[in-house]
């Protein structure tokens, strides 16, 4: 039996036609030279090609080219985010802290800055707890909105339940407020509508590698209607319009641009095929009994399945599934042996959320790898059980 794989939520592999595109861009009689060289063609090319790219993704995201931000992905997008706006409004004079708003089950990428600024940039921090359903609400926000605010930060679709934030309720709430709303997107991205004007978002964190593109490529979404000031984090040449330096990947960038191309023109099929294959293996896991699936039935992404089998011993059932590939949370938080932050957040037990598996589906995921899969995970939940 081959390996089946079942974490797309953590990578997706390159889609073929990403790759060909991008193997143009790497050798001598490719488009390989440096974007910022433009004192020669080569350079001229690069820089097109990479403009181009840009076009691409401002398309997928229905934004204006040049609020695109190239980064290295989601992590420095975030980081940049929140970094650079408590930055770009610091006053030595001011007496009162800076406020951040974001939720308790926010990726890693999110909590960790903000748990920086708050003990190194004297910034506070409010954690807004998730439902049972692993929700948050936009009411939760307007109850913790203060004078002091200055960032919202909540993404999208959550990357371990799948479930998806009303980003446009939040953002109408904060419509007479002079905080800013950052969206983490890394798991919507591709994968389901994500227009930056409907939505009225002011920064928005995209990943590549989340949606059939290269890793170590992302962007940052940075309104220019009216201007979000942002300090840069990374200096050393005034790259991105100030934002963010360095060289940029020609090759990535290209692939990054085609990955959006092909989601633009895929997305909905996609989308509807993924989630009847969800659908299914929800339908064979739940069949086993003693199965209880985490996260909103409805409000979630088509291609996440969080689920815990109760009865089993959350590390000898992943240590026991060595032939389906799946994750028992976020593939950056993989190094712990601690239970799900995400999961205990909504409620569910120790021993529930440490035999918690997350299932994520996507492209090239087959009828029949869900079948296996199923087989397989039969097979281990009910040897375990006796």
């Amino acid at each position: 039996m081959k390996t089946l794989y079942f974490d797309y939520a953590a990578t997706t592999p390159v889609d073929p036609r990403v790759a060909e595109a991008m193997a143009a861009c790497l050798t001598m009689d490719g488009n390989f030279a440096n974007p910022a060289s433009r004192s020669h063609r080569f350079g001229w090319q690069a820089e097109q090609a990479v403009e181009h790219a840009r076009r691409q993704l401002a398309d997928l995201l229905n934004a204006d080219p040049r609020s695109i931000v190239w980064t290295s992905g989601a992590t420095e997008s975030n980081n940049l985010a929140l970094k650079g706006v408590v930055e770009s409004l610091r006053d030595s004079s001011a007496t009162q802290p800076l406020h951040i708003i974001t939720s308790a089950i926010e990726h890693k990428a999110v909590l960790d800055p903000c748990s920086w600024l708050e003990h190194h940039q004297n910034v506070e921090v409010t954690r807004l707890t998730p439902d049972a359903d692993g929700m948050i609400h936009a009411r939760q926000v307007a109850d913790a909105l203060r004078d002091s605010t200055c960032l919202v930060s909540l993404m999208a679709v959550n990357n371990e339940l799948g479930t998806i934030t009303d980003i446009p309720a939040v953002a109408q709430l904060l419509k007479n407020h002079p905080a800013l709303l950052h969206v983490d997107a890394a798991q919507a991205v591709g994968k389901m509508a994500v227009d930056v004007k409907a939505w009225e978002v002011d920064l928005l964190s995209v990943s590549a590698h989340k949606f059939y593109g290269p890793k170590g490529i992302g962007a940052l979404y940075v309104r220019r209607e009216p201007q979000v000031k942002l300090a840069a984090q990374i200096h050393g040449g005034g790259h991105e319009r100030g934002m963010r330096s360095g060289t940029l990947a020609t090759h990535q960038l290209v692939g990054f641009g085609e990955a959006a191309r092909l989601a633009s023109q895929e997305l909905e099929a996609d989308e509807t095929r993924i989630r009847a294959l969800r659908d299914r293996l929800w339908q064979g896991l739940e069949a086993l009994g003693d199965v209880v699936r985490n996260g909103h039935p409805e409000h979630i992404s088509a291609n996440h399945l969080n689920v815990s089998f109760a009865g089993v011993d959350g590390e000898i059932l992943l240590a026991s599934l060595a032939k389906v590939a799946v994750s028992s949370g976020s593939a950056c938080n993989s190094a712990t042996v601690a239970p799900s932050y995400v999961l205990k957040a909504i409620g569910r037990s120790d021993d529930l959320a440490h035999a918690g598996l997350r299932f994520s589906l996507g492209r090239f995921t087959t009828e029949d790898d869900v079948e296996a899969a199923l087989a397989e995970v039969s097979r281990v939940v009910q040897t375990l059980r006796s």
